[in-house]
């Protein structure tokens, strides 16, 4: 009997990680300010580096299956909205602010604190690449191979209060050195204006890359460890019936409101106020519960649902 308890509770406590909620997080591009003028030596013109790494997070995550992501094109359509700057893509109290919009459960920012060499004193050769300089070994000769190494650092942000609920620093070294850093003559990645993918086997072949990659990987063991320990974030729906004909009903919200195809919501109708005898304020809103519309299709600003229940009208509230 005490074994069969025993395997019982063993197998309540494994199943219980299996259908353990997946926190839902997005993710923003890193700000790498602090690296510029390196990055747009080593590639000849300046490449947002930032996005590639919070790419290269978004895999890691997706990947190690702990978090469950949102959409990037999701993200920059509320950040073009927001009118979304990258002198805020580090700032706490911005990205609360987006992720409220968008319905998550936290947010991750970060910032690129190192992106180059670990010794910068090759000093030989010139221009082959966009005219950079030998200082960082593109289409110059150095006197000296040198290791490529990544700092980056990453906070999970609360996207009620804006305060750090984790954070990480991530170091990425290369186990190869070289002369430069993406390849001679940039054979790492092409420099003739399509633009750089971190995600590329090109990119990840490269001293810079190899570097890049540990420095993400490391930073997201890093993060994974705090998925299970952050708050969820519960998203308050609550719209108006538009239009209600039969059993289909159409609500005047949609995915902006966080409404998604499966949603069940309650269609109710408000009957009277309670107020305070003192003060006048509203304490309590009595409504009549009319029924439940599941929502079967979704668009951004209005949703549609098979209903059920009582008759409904147009102007009745729906919440979840």
């Amino acid at each position: 009997m005490k074994r069969l308890v025993a395997l019982t509770v063993l197998f309540l406590s494994l199943t219980a990680g299996l259908f353990a909620q997946k926190r839902r997080i997005a993710i923003l591009n890193f700000e790498y300010g602090t690296v510029q003028s390196n990055v747009a030596a080593i590639f000849g013109t300046n490449q947002d580096i930032g996005k590639g790494i919070a790419d290269l997070l978004v895999d890691k995550f997706v990947n190690g299956g702990v978090y469950s992501v949102i959409e990037r094109k999701a993200l920059d359509k509320i950040m073009a909205e927001q009118n979304f700057s990258n002198s805020d893509r580090a700032d706490a109290n911005t990205a609360a602010k987006l992720g409220r919009i968008l319905g998550v459960d936290a947010i991750v920012i970060g910032s690129i604190t190192q992106f180059g060499r670990d010794d910068k004193s090759t000093n030989v050769g010139g221009g082959g690449f966009g005219g950079v300089t030998g200082r960082f070994g593109i289409g110059g000769v150095g006197h000296k191979e040198s290791k490529a190494v990544v700092g980056i650092t990453a906070r999970i942000i609360n996207v009620e209060t804006a305060e750090i609920l984790a954070s990480a620093t991530g170091m990425g070294q290369s186990t190869r050195s070289g002369t430069n850093l993406i390849g001679g003559g940039g054979g790492g990645w092409n420099g003739g204006g399509g633009g750089l993918d971190m995600r590329s086997s090109n990119f990840g072949a490269t001293i810079i890359g190899e570097a890049t990659n540990n420095a993400v990987t490391d930073v997201a063991h890093q993060l994974e460890r705090s998925g299970d320990s952050l708050p969820v974030h519960v998203l308050h729906i609550e719209g108006l019936v538009a239009d209600a004909s039969g059993d289909t009903m159409i609500l005047n919200i949609g995915s902006r409101a966080g409404v998604k195809v499966g949603d069940r919501l309650q269609v109710t109708r408000p009957v009277r106020q309670v107020r305070d005898p003192v003060t006048g304020k509203v304490i309590r809103n009595i409504e009549d519960k009319l029924g439940e519309v599941v929502i079967t299709e979704v668009d951004e600003s209005s949703s549609t649902g098979r209903y059920s229940g009582n008759p409904a009208k147009v102007g009745d509230t729906v919440k979840n």
